[in-house]
């Protein structure tokens, strides 16, 4: 009985609660492990980083099919609202995510962080300047389909999927339907490899900070701060400020109710798509249109991720940033641009837009290895970053659809 719940626990339990229980054990062999290394001649926190490796490895193959599948399966079985007004909350959506990702940009420009990293040599090729930024991007946005899945160019995987998915919106109900399966099957082979990253953050970090000592820590507390200090901003300060552009009076009370009814739930479900029944609810309670609401909110647990634009742009400004590379205005407003639809696509499971990270660090010609130990990174600090996140993304859903709706009501009043 108690292999049986130990196993359970490993394999099947509350993901945070692993996480953690990895992030403490990981911690634990880093300290030991000069010591057995005295003692016996046995590299542990080698032996055990073998485990970060793999789960490194399995992110990085698997990232360039899900994007390309997520957001082709989005795009083709996308159904528009009949309401009107459902275009000023997608535009409002929109808004909201960019101006988070913009936010995220001018956080990690104040307060660099740096995270430490395995990094080979010559595995960027930092832009010389804003003509070649611009000029790889249009050449890896034309590449072979094929070839850009083969060798994770992750623009050219999200240019061939908008376009793909945009085309098959006039196909048979068969014809998405398989697409929809096809991404539904891949995000399953995400979830199991997701489950596994208990194992992948105890072999990370037990590895990372017996090679770079604890004050790898410091870093990461760093970039924990800058990621939710950016977040309570998006929250508190750039939101209200959208809201009030809608209804034009004193937004904080709707704020703070939505933060409170909705965002706490969903910051310890870490699900948007749990947690919309919540917002529904409140919905209601707020008296807000059914037929608005029923529609957007659901939307919204797709496509309004202000808090994962926030975390793709931040951990990625980290690997530049540890890098050592410039960054410019226009690349680092094409990479609010990129997040913001990154975000967008980002998957459902527990930490999916950590899955898109090396889609934006290509901008800059970071390798998929870099962008890849930064996943490691997320799901190092995803016990409270990923809580964050979604409490962020779901309290903003209810919070934007009220906002139109009560705009709506007062122009009728008018």
């Amino acid at each position: 009985m108690n292999t049986s719940r130990l196993f359970h626990f490993l394999f099947q339990g509350n993901l945070v609660k692993r996480i953690a229980v990895g992030l403490v054990l990981g911690v634990l062999v880093a300290l030991v492990n000069s010591s057995i290394k005295h003692v016996l001649g046995f590299d542990l926190a080698s032996s055990v980083g073998v485990l970060g490796q793999i789960f490194v490895k399995a992110l990085r193959a698997v990232a360039p099919i899900l994007i390309f599948f997520l957001v082709m399966a989005a795009l083709a079985t996308k159904k528009v609202g009949s309401k009107s007004n459902m275009k000023e909350i997608i535009v409002l959506y929109l808004l909201g995510t960019f101006l988070a990702a913009l936010a995220a940009v001018v956080a990690s420009m104040l307060f660099p962080s740096e995270v430490a990293l395995s990094v080979k040599e010559d595995v960027t090729s930092a832009p010389q300047s804003v003509t070649q930024v611009l000029l790889t991007l249009v050449l890896n946005v034309v590449d072979n389909p094929i070839n850009a899945i083969f060798k994770a160019n992750f623009i050219g995987v999200l240019a061939w999927s908008i376009g793909l998915g945009l085309a098959l919106r006039h196909a048979s109900e068969s014809t998405k339907q398989v697409v929809a399966d096809f991404a539904e099957g891949i995000s399953k082979i995400v979830h199991i490899i997701i489950s596994l990253a208990p194992f992948g953050v105890f072999g990370l970090v037990a590895e990372t900070l017996s090679d770079k000592g604890l004050e790898a820590l410091g870093d990461y507390f760093h970039l924990l701060t800058v990621l939710i200090g950016t977040m309570l901003f998006t929250a508190f300060v750039l939101n209200p400020i959208l809201v009030y552009w809608k209804i034009r009076q004193n937004p904080y009370p709707l704020v703070c109710t939505c933060v409170r009814e909705s965002g706490v739930t969903a910051f310890f479900t870490r699900s948007s798509a749990a947690n919309i029944p919540v917002n529904i609810a409140l919905a209601k309670r707020l008296n807000l249109d059914e037929e608005t609401y029923s529609v957007a909110i659901p939307l919204g647990a797709n496509i309004n991720m202000a808090g994962a634009a926030i975390t793709i742009t931040v951990l990625t400004l980290a690997a530049v940033h540890t890098l050592s590379m410039d960054v410019s205005f226009v690349s680092a407003l094409l990479l609010s641009v990129v997040a913001a639809l990154c975000a967008c696509g980002a998957s459902g499971v527990a930490g999916g837009s950590l899955l898109l990270i090396p889609l934006a660090c290509s901008l800059f010609g970071i390798s998929d290895d870099v962008a890849a130990q930064m996943i490691g990174v997320g799901f190092i600090i995803g016990i409270l970053q990923d809580s964050a996140e979604t409490a962020l993304n779901s309290s903003t859903d209810v919070l934007f659809t009220a906002a139109v709706c009560m705009e709506e009501e007062r122009k009728n009043s008018a």
